[in-house]
């Protein structure tokens, strides 16, 4: 979610990991894997022998703020009509509103309002336009989304 404030993280953690990992005690750190692929330096001019791994990462930092029941129920909902809205034959909690009322008792919900972001991408910028492009060449029918932002940057 974002909000006049920023970028808002809904999320839940299954109980009893909320005390184990103090959940609204302290800032955490949520890291947003993006694509990523190993580049061996074969796609490489010759002599230049280091390979790398490319990515796009996003770092996201803030203190968790725990939800209510109710809250936490909510966000469940949501969640769950989001992904089960595009399955056929996609059922909903309001079909059981009693028995996944029970099951969301051992979530704990959280709202996370980052405070800080840091995103990165490594993509072969460092590297020549022709070398660049062959590599996601390499890359287009095994890992089509890390080629298409390796065009994109």
């Amino acid at each position: 979610d974002e909000d006049e404030d920023g970028i808002v993280l809904v999320s839940h953690f299954g109980r009893p990991d909320d005390e184990l990992h103090e959940l609204g005690r302290h800032e955490v750190l949520v890291i947003i894997q993006g694509p990523h692929d190993y580049v061996s330096s074969s796609l490489y001019a010759p002599g230049d022998l280091v390979p790398t791994w490319n990515h796009v990462t996003a770092h996201l930092s803030g203190t968790p703020e725990i939800l209510t029941a109710e809250e936490n129920y909510a966000m469940l909902t949501r969640l769950t009509d989001h992904f089960e809205g595009g399955q056929p034959h996609g059922r909903s909690l309001a079909e059981d509103e009693a028995g996944t009322r029970r099951a969301a008792k051992g979530t704990v919900g959280l709202r996370l309002r980052v405070t800080r972001f840091d995103a990165r991408a490594k993509l072969s910028q460092n590297k020549a336009p022709e070398v660049r492009e062959r590599i996601a060449a390499r890359f287009d029918a095994v890992h089509p989304a890390l080629a298409a932002e390796m065009r994109r940057v």
